[in-house]
């Protein structure tokens, strides 16, 4: 966190590796207390990991391929967030505390203290792709791939008439944050359920002093992989609020859900260079 000093919730490490001809079946091993991380072998998606409610140190472990000569490894580190007050702020720590290549039992490349490259931020954050006037800076593509990691999706829409509250339901994506007419309403991490088993939100309120009747740029960065063409807007419902109610719940008005068209994508948001 001292590291991107607020400007993002991202951090990129990054180092160089050549393996020895003996490296078969190498295995790269991360443990971190960020929130989550992702790992890149020469710039193709391996996996990601993140911790719980219980256990914040968490382990991201996969089978990468490794070509014969040098290759180039990315991790990209995630927060959402630390707290901003209590005791010992001084000691409470993020970011990764090992990693390790694992060829086998015996050889094993230890890089916790090697000397990595590290960048803050993604290239869309840099160009700021989520406002109208910079989204030529990049090439979108039409298309319903699913499931993408890292993947910047926008499409434009229309908002009903009348006053009640609007929200986006992101019930079918995964974690990332979303804007509206460059405005952000907010990060979302659907598919990190609670105790319940079901994700703690859903619904994100978009205010009506964000938008105009007609033409509203909607973009979505989405980090694990989900499905914008389920994504929705609807308006909520306050009628069933009783005055004397110790706890209120506005209730969706599920005959006003309004589909997102022309949802077109920014695949792969790597790093700047």
């Amino acid at each position: 966190m001292n590291t991107t000093k607020d400007i993002s919730d991202y951090l990129w490490y990054t180092f160089r590796f050549q393996p020895n001809s003996s490296c078969n079946t190498p295995v790269l091993h991360v443990e971190s207390h960020a929130h989550a991380a992702h790992a890149f072998v020469n710039d193709l998606h391996i996996g990601a990991a993140h911790g719980n409610h219980d256990v914040k140190v968490f382990t991201l472990e996969y089978p990468i391929p490794l070509q014969d000569d040098m290759n180039n490894i990315s991790i990209l580190s995630n927060m959402v967030g630390l707290p901003d007050s209590g005791a010992f702020m001084e000691s409470k720590v993020a970011g990764l505390t090992q990693v390790e290549i694992q060829c086998d039992q015996n050889e094993v490349y230890n890089f916790t203290e090697y000397l990595w490259g590290y960048q803050v931020g993604l290239l869309g954050e840099k160009l700021q792709i989520y406002e109208e006037q910079n989204l030529e800076q990049v090439d979108w593509s039409s298309g319903t791939s699913l499931n993408q990691p890292l993947t910047w999706y926008k499409s434009v829409f229309d908002i009903p008439e009348g006053s009640e509250p609007l929200a986006l339901n992101l019930s079918t994506m995964g974690k990332g944050e979303a804007w509206v007419n460059g405005q952000s309403i907010g990060r979302y991490w659907v598919s990190f359920l609670a105790p319940s088993g079901s994700p703690s939100q859903i619904l994100y309120h978009v205010p009506r002093s964000f938008v105009e009747p007609s033409g509203n740029l909607l973009v979505l960065l989405e980090e694990d992989g989900g499905d914008p063409l389920g994504v929705t807007l609807v308006t909520v419902s306050t009628d069933d609020i009783k005055e004397k109610s110790s706890t209120p719940s506005p209730s969706i008005d599920t005959n006003s859900k309004y589909s997102l068209p022309d949802t077109r994508m920014r695949r792969g948001d790597l790093k700047f260079s």
